[in-house]
């Protein structure tokens, strides 16, 4: 029995250390897919194909807005701003979930001309094998946040920075800039 035991335990054990490149191969892989998505969707962003960033929100965005409806209200804000380059930082995964951090470049062109800067976090889920971006989604993220609240106490959600460019120095305008989203939903 004790060698029985013993064998098994050393199987065991072997299996273990065999299949732990697998592992990290398997998170390389995620974290280069997860880096690869948000390069695509800036690039979409950029290029102003709204119709394919549609395609890349969780489906329970997709329920809650229509495609016309998210590509219109895309399309309204495309003369406020003009996105350069992004930034990939860190990126961390865990199961289905992933968070990105990125700081996106462009110019702000209303209400005054002027480079900006975005510092914001990225939440992707994985859905049928796909990373879709959960990110503008608030109440998305947060419910995959509270399915895992591991993920949530590492990561908690961070609201997105703005910053302008003035006399050479990157200057936060957040709390305008919430001002202006808001003002934006209204009309």
């Amino acid at each position: 029995m004790r060698i029985e035991f013993r064998k098994f335990f050393l199987i065991s054990l072997a299996l273990l250390f065999a299949s732990a490149p697998f592992a990290q191969a398997r998170a390389a892989s995620d974290e280069s897919d997860v880096r690869a998505v948000v390069r695509e969707v800036f690039q979409s962003l950029k290029n102003g194909d709204y119709d394919s960033l549609y395609d890349r929100l969780p489906s329970a965005s997709q329920s809650r807005v229509t495609r016309e409806r998210f590509v219109s209200s895309l399309q309204r804000t495309r003369d406020r701003y003009e996105l350069d380059r992004i930034e990939i930082g860190a990126v961390r995964v865990s199961g289905n979930l992933a968070v990105v951090d990125t700081v996106m470049y462009g110019r702000i062109l209303q209400p005054e001309e002027s480079e900006g800067k975005i510092v914001a976090q990225q939440y992707l889920v994985r859905e049928q094998g796909t990373w879709r971006v959960a990110t503008g989604e608030r109440s998305t993220v947060q419910r995959l946040l509270n399915e895992n609240p591991n993920f949530a106490r590492k990561f908690p959600i961070r609201q997105p920075r703005v910053f302008v460019k003035r006399d050479g120095r990157w200057v936060d305008i957040t709390a305008l800039a919430n001002q202006m989203r808001r003002n934006a939903r209204q009309q």
